[in-house]
């Protein structure tokens, strides 16, 4: 089991930078498990944003974020990071961080994680 909570959401302009941090609680290393983030718009489905290996040496990007978000993880600390920039309005949504503990090729299906945060909500103003 793992417990994930999730913060730094807030309102900010388009333009702007944000920091999602997932914090992380488990009896077993954070290094066991993969680390992705998903976001859910209003009306619309959960999509995937980034994700990254156990120990986070692959990054994986939506196309819509790439160059723009950056995905990492503090295994010691038991934490994942989202860092935004160059925010947009259609970033606008609810932002999850999920991880699993099993290998897949598959990084954005929703099915493929198995735990998951409560969301932190990112709202941006044009």
């Amino acid at each position: 089991q793992v417990q994930l909570v999730e913060s730094g959401g807030g309102l900010v302009q388009a333009g702007a930078s944000l920091k999602l941090s997932c914090a992380a609680a488990s009896g077993r290393a954070f290094s066991m498990y993969y680390l992705a983030w998903f976001r859910q718009a209003p009306g619309k489905e959960r999509e995937f944003v980034a994700a990254t290996t156990t120990v986070g040496g692959r990054t994986y990007y939506a196309d819509s974020v790439k160059g723009r978000f950056t995905i990492s993880r503090d295994n010691a600390k038991k934490m994942g990071y989202l860092q935004m920039t160059g925010l947009l309005p259609e970033d606008t949504a609810v932002y999850y961080c999920a991880t699993r503990d099993f290998f897949s090729n598959d990084y954005d299906a929703v099915s493929l994680w198995n735990y998951w945060g409560q969301g932190a909500r990112v709202t941006v103003s044009s």
